[in-house]
């Protein structure tokens, strides 16, 4: 008795593969085409002087203890650099971040 030929089961795995690959490039193809947008956008901004704001940050420090605690420790609010993008732009985190996560934990 022969074992069947399994040569269909190969060609049905590199089309699914040739699928896969690509969803994956049309995928991170659509992120750069995204981030390019959103990066051109902050340029015509600056050109109008409005790419960049200000957010209030409260930060923590999370001090451990030897007993096995965690004693807080707040630091003084301070302003910190944004810019009204959907990515980090310009060395600096979007303003939509910031503002939810306006309280900061440091971990020393």
């Amino acid at each position: 008795m022969e074992s069947p030929d399994n040569g269909g089961s190969k060609c049905e795995f590199d089309m699914v593969k040739r699928y896969v690959l690509s969803v994956m490039a049309l995928f991170i193809g659509a992120l750069l085409l995204l981030w390019a947008g959103d990066y051109a956008q902050v340029r015509v901004k600056l050109r109008r002087g409005s790419a960049f704001d200000s957010v209030t940050v409260r930060r923590f420090y999370a001090v451990p203890q030897k007993n096995g605690r965690i004693e807080f420790l707040s630091a003084e609010p301070q302003p910190q650099r944004c810019t009204h993008s959907l990515f980090p732009q310009m060395g600096s985190p979007p303003c939509w971040y910031l503002v939810r996560h306006a309280e900061q934990r440091i971990d020393m």
